[in-house]
């Protein structure tokens, strides 16, 4: 889970799939006033907007690095996924839960259901479309890893977000289309506002989700500990080496990895035989471990003290 696991042409099919459904929505609601199908066109636009930022996002953070920036841009990833989680609570799960409660205290009837039911099963294919792109790259990412397990330890935010954000649109449409069959039964177009409210708190569970992983990774997350192992190992089988201390790790992007390690050498060694140890160790990383783009080695202090005494 350490590498880019959405490809370009999943957060493509998003989009456009996501214009699709908004102007199809929008259309629905003008003609049938329903508030659930309102604001299931606003999630839509928002989810449009999200993969414009998700794509974007990507793209600056693939700038190389310049002299305010000597560690890159990676992080403008992590920075526009904690931006859209943003915009999916407040834009997405605000707006529905103010246009819900706003109709159930002024509860209109809605009109023409069948072409909401016809919107919804549109809407619900294309959702179906974009999720099936993202469910399968994500399920090449996570190997054996379970699926939240997956998402937790994803360096990818595009990749996660796209396919939460798909579930909760089709969760989103079921629930809209629930409040129109309940409101069509009863006659009582309170459950079309409360549809809406439903939906926006399936949006605002998922945002919170988004942006508590976001967060971990603007502020910076360890690679994971199968790489610290094998960093540490590879140290460790170097001449001249003696032991490792820590293995410091830190995510610039899903496919970046900043490495500082403490390694304690021999007494006698010669400092040209440490400088030898230390480029075997940065050459072999990045032999085996690509993403690792920066790797510092610090002699450890006191080692040859404490052996000493």
């Amino acid at each position: 889970m350490s590498a880019p696991t959405a490809s370009t042409r999943t957060l493509v099919v998003a989009l456009l799939a996501n214009l699709g459904i908004a102007a199809s929505k929008f259309v629905a609601a003008a003609i049938t006033g329903s508030s659930a199908m309102l604001t299931e066109g606003v999630h839509s636009v928002v989810d449009s907007t999200n993969q414009l930022l998700l794509m974007w996002g990507r793209r600056a953070s693939k700038r190389p690095s310049d002299r305010l920036h000597p560690f890159g841009y990676g992080r403008e990833i992590y920075f526009w996924s904690f931006v859209v989680a943003v915009l999916v609570f407040s834009l997405g799960a605000g707006v529905s839960v103010y246009e819900g409660i706003i109709h159930i205290m002024r509860p209109e009837p809605a009109v023409s259901p069948v072409i909401a039911y016809a919107v919804l099963l549109v809407a619900f294919l294309l959702e179906g479309w974009s999720t099936l792109e993202a469910y399968q790259d994500f399920r090449k990412a996570k190997g054996k890893l379970g699926w939240f397990q997956a998402v937790i330890q994803s360096k990818d935010p595009p990749a996660f977000i796209v396919l939460l954000e798909n579930g909760a649109a089709m969760a989103g449409i079921i629930a809209a289309a629930l409040g129109l069959l309940l409101a069509q039964l009863t006659h009582d177009p309170f459950y079309d506002g409360a549809a809406s409210v439903v939906i926006g708190l399936i949006l605002a569970v998922t945002a919170g989700l988004l942006a508590y992983e976001s967060k971990g990774l603007l502020i910076g997350e360890a690679a994971n500990p199968e790489l610290v192992d094998n960093l540490h190992a590879l140290a460790c089988s170097m001449p001249g080496v003696v032991g490792v201390g820590d293995v410091l790790t830190v995510h610039s992007s899903p496919d970046q990895v900043t490495v500082m390690m403490n390694v304690d050498f021999k007494d006698d060694i010669l400092a040209g035989d440490v400088e030898d140890v230390v480029c075997r160790i940065e050459e072999e990383s990045r032999e085996r471990w690509p993403q690792v783009r920066r790797l510092f080695v610090r002699p450890m202090q006191g080692a040859a003290d404490k052996r000493k005494h």
